[in-house]
Parts: structure tokens; sequence; C-alpha cells
């Protein structure tokens, strides 16, 4: 006979049925899921994390065979989070490459896809509600009130001023010292410690001089470091995870919170020096402009503003240059085209002396006819650009241009390097190093791509990069610098991989042999003499020297 006790509970073997059915009913379920996902394959629970660990070393090379495996489409969908009421909009993540999308998304439907709440809470405590990490109307007051100092030529007087005096007392002589040394140097290191110090220049008006011939250690920069360092493992787990980890005081939250203490520190003293003693960089700039109530903005907001700047200014540029120059020493026709160009208006300017050449950085109209250079670092960035994607959150459900339906509340990648590597975009010579694709026919102008979404290296739309202009002022000076004086070899048996973060950093730096420049071949070179440009394949992920 059955007592009170047995009614109210289950036996065993019903157990054993209500979960073997409840595991039925969901795998019939992940089964038609995975049947309507067009991405890489999916697992029960974890959805494809698993793919993105076991090719977290190649990451962007694999989602960009995932795009090419597509088709003309360049997109497809997958699952994060595949639990039912969650897989269709938190746990799904859109990836695609298409221009039209890349246009939809960062234009045509601009105000639907934000940076969203993971990405904003992730950066907060370090950026704030700063440019970068904000949206609507507190976004749109920073860019539009950014906008007109970025157009006035005082601003790119600073940039040019803060670089040539970085360049010229310190990058030279450390160049020139290993030189003579013949000891080799980690030259992505230098060049982020030179952008580092360009743009805390131009930024706020201090040089924290990272770049000097000890290569000592600045705590304001270790701390900034630190604390990016730590923002951008946020990313690596379920946002829960590093809330509790923030309420703890443990691991990576913990070196945060001592590392932001540090950057808060400078920055107080920084703004109380600029209200003391205004001068032309931006956060001088930004004191005399009020907000949306005619007030002036308070210290939070200027720290906010001027650490987006000082994150956007510093490895974008450091990064791209890097990977500039690992190029030209697998292409020394390259290299000797981008020499000869350098040659050819140093002449006209300063004359056949070659001794003159090298006593200062080019000057604005100098770098300014350097159009094969330039051609040399846009098709650097189409390749191996210093943000390689970035992601977008879904506010109402969509349908892009290509026919793919995307929930609100979900989420869209959008793959900057895989853009430059699709046949169906950059035609079968994608994967080539060829800047005459960047050229006039005769060679003598630069010629942007005529559709903008081919190449979003500097973004699109309304968040179109500011300082595009400033960047490649930058870059052109270091480069043509570099170049003028020293030729650079890559250590053998050196490994170049690309770094799993949100900047195409090099894991291992860059390290390289540095000799002397003998220009007497560029005095007057015979026109025959300039190498035919091959088209030539640079590996993607992982290279070393022979």
């Amino acid at each position: 006979m059955a007592t009170a006790m047995d009614a109210g509970v289950l036996h065993p073997g019903a157990i054993v049925v209500t979960v073997v059915a409840l595991a039925s009913a969901y795998m019939v379920w992940f089964w038609a899921l995975s049947r309507r996902l067009s991405g890489p394959p999916m697992w029960p629970l974890v959805g494809s994390l698993p793919s993105v660990v076991v090719n977290r070393k190649r990451v962007h090379d694999w989602i960009a065979d995932n795009l090419r495996a597509t088709g003309e489409a360049a997109t497809y969908q997958t699952c994060i989070l595949p639990l039912p009421f969650l897989a269709r909009r938190q746990g799904l993540v859109t990836v695609t490459c298409n221009p039209r999308n890349l246009e939809h998304i960062l234009r045509a439907r601009f105000d639907n896809y934000p940076k969203g709440p993971m990405w904003q809470a992730a950066f907060h405590d370090l950026l704030g509600q700063g440019i970068f990490n904000s949206d609507g109307e507190t976004w749109l007051l920073q860019r539009k009130t950014a906008a007109l100092e970025f157009t006035t030529r005082t601003l790119r007087q600073a940039m040019a001023r803060w670089a040539n005096r970085s360049i010229k007392d310190r990058l030279w002589r450390i160049l020139a010292d290993h030189c003579h040394a013949a000891a080799s140097v980690d030259l992505q290191d230098l060049l982020l410690r030179l952008t580092f110090d360009n743009i805390c220049g131009l930024t706020f008006g201090k040089d924290p001089e990272t770049l000097s011939p000890g290569l000592t250690e600045n705590p304001f920069a270790n701390a900034f470091d630190e604390a990016t360092l730590a923002t951008m493992q946020r990313f690596l787990f379920p946002s829960f995870l590093w809330r509790i980890k923030k309420a703890l005081g443990i691991g990576s939250e913990q070196s945060l919170r001592k590392s932001l203490a540090v950057v808060d520190q400078f920055m107080t003293e920084t703004i109380a020096a600029r209200k003391a003693t205004p001068s032309d960089d931006l956060l001088s700039r930004f004191m005399k402009k009020r907000d949306s109530n005619g007030k002036a903005f308070p210290e939070d907001v200027l720290q906010w503003i001027a650490l987006n700047f000082l994150l956007a200014g510093r490895d974008t540029s450091s990064v791209a240059l890097s990977w500039f120059f690992w190029t030209v020493m697998q292409r020394p026709d390259v290299e000797r085209k981008v020499l000869l160009e350098i040659a050819s208006v140093l002449r006209e300017t300063r004359g056949d002396d070659t001794g003159r050449w090298a006593e200062e950085p080019l000057d604005f109209d100098e770098l300014d006819r350097l159009v094969y250079l330039k051609a040399a670092l846009s098709e650097t960035l189409r390749l191996y650009p210093s943000v390689p994607q970035d992601s977008k959150y879904v506010v109402a459900d969509d349908v892009l241009p290509d026919g793919t339906v995307v929930p609100a509340g979900s989420a869209i990648t959008y793959s900057i390097y895989s853009v430059g590597r699709m046949e169906s975009i950059w035609g079968k010579d994608c994967v080539e190093f060829r800047p005459e694709r960047w050229l006039s026919a005769d060679g003598s102008r630069f010629e942007p791509v005529k559709d903008a979404y081919r190449f979003v290296a500097f973004n699109g739309g309304p968040r179109t990069c500011l300082g595009k202009d400033l960047a490649y002022l930058q870059m052109k000076s270091i480069a043509s610098a570099v170049l003028l004086r020293h030729s650079v070899e890559l250590v053998p048996g050196h490994q170049v991989e690309q770094k799993m973060s949100l900047t195409l950093f090099m894991k291992n730096g860059l390290r390289v042999n540095v000799k002397p420049r003998d220009l007497a071949d560029y005095v007057a070179p015979p026109p025959e003499e300039a190498p035919p440009l091959g088209s030539v394949v640079i590996p993607t992920t992982t290279a070393a020297a022979a």
C-alpha cells in the first residue's frame, strides 16, 4: 500500500525517464537550431565556443575561412549560448564582411546598431562614457566637439611637432645605438613607445618619455597597459563572471582596480596642470567647450575624453607600422620603391647632398607628396587592420541587405580583417600585397577605393575615425624617418604571430637587426634600376626568418 510519503516523492525510475525525455527534447531542438545556422560546428550547451578556443591562435584567419566558405554572401550565423529562449537572441552572433551589410550597419541603420550594453559595461571603468564607449546624445556631443578640433591646422602642426621631436631626439638615437652595438631590438616596442609619447603630447600636452635611450618603465604607461589588458579580459568570459571577480576584488579585476588608481591620480594632476596653464593640446581645447546645457565639462568627463583618445591613438598607428615594416622586410622591391619616392622628393626640396636628407624628419609638404608610401600603408591596413573586428548590438529586429535576419538582442560582428581577404570583394589577388591597387594608372595619385565599405580600417559611417589624416601623417613621418636612416632585418628564427586581442598586436614583438642605410644608390638612380613589383603573397599568420 502506498504511503503519504510515497505520494510526494518521485521514484528513481521516474527521474531517469524525465531526464531522458528532457535531454531528448533538447537534442531535437538543438539539431533543428544547428540546421538553421550556417557557421562553424556547434556543440550542445556550449555552441561554437570550443571552435573559438581551438582556433584562438589564428582566430582572425579562422573567421575569414568561415566567411569564405559562405561564398559571395560573406555572412554566417552561429550560437554561443544554445539554450531555449536565449539562443535566438542573446546567444546568437551574426558574423559578416559583406560590404553592403557593413554599410547597412555602420551608416544606413546606424541607430539600430550601437555599441550595446555588454561592451559599454566592460569598458566603463576605464573609458566611462567617452566617445569610443558611448552611444546616442552622449556620443554625438563629443563627436561634434572633437570633429571641429580635428579639422584645424593647429592640431596637425601639434602632431608634427611631437612626432618630429620624438623621432629626432630619441628614435634615431636608439636605432643608431643598436646599429653600432650590433644588438637586436623589438621594433614593435619602440613604435608603441613612440606613438604613446606622441598621443600623450597631443592629448594633454605631457610627454611621458617612454621612448628613451634606456627604455625605462613609466608608471602611468604601465598602469594604462595593465588596465587595458584587464579590461579586454572581460570579453573572454560571460559578464557575470567578471562582475563576481570585481565584487570580490580578485584576479584581473584586482589588477584593474590598482591600475585605475594610478591612471586616475595621473589624470587628476594633468587636468589640474592644464587648467593652470592651457596649451594647444586636445584636453585644453575641450576645457574651453561647453556641454548641451552650456556648462563646462566636469573633470570626470574630461578624463574620459582624454583616455578615449589615448587608447585609440596609441595602439592603432604603432600596430599598423609594425606590420608595414614586417611586410617590406619580405618585399625589398616595395622598400626600394618607397625609398626612391622619398629620394625623389628630397632631391627637389633639400638638394643632392644625402647628408642633408636625414638631418630633419620630413615636413608637411614633403610627406604629402609620398603617395606610394601612403599606398603601401593602406595596403598594410587592408591586410592587417589595426582593429581586426568590431561588434554591435541589435536594438530592433532587422534584415540585412543579403537577406540575413538579425533579431533584437543579438550581436553582430563585422570582420575588418576578412574584408581584405575575400576574392568576391578584392578579386583573385586579394591576399597579395600590391600597393599599386591604391594608385592612379600613371602612379602619380593616391586613389581611395570607390566603395568605402570595401576598406573599413578606419571604420565607416558616422563613426569614421576623426584622426584618419593625423594617423597617416604620423605613420608616413615615422616610416620615412626609419627607412631613410636605417635598414631593418628580421632576426633569424624570430616568430611573428598575431596576438588574440582587440588590436592586431604581434604576440612575440618584431625583433630586428638594425643596419645603417647607404643612400648613395638613391641620389640619381636610372629609371630602369627600380625593379618591377611582383605578385608576392605575404603569409597571413605566422612567419619566421629563414
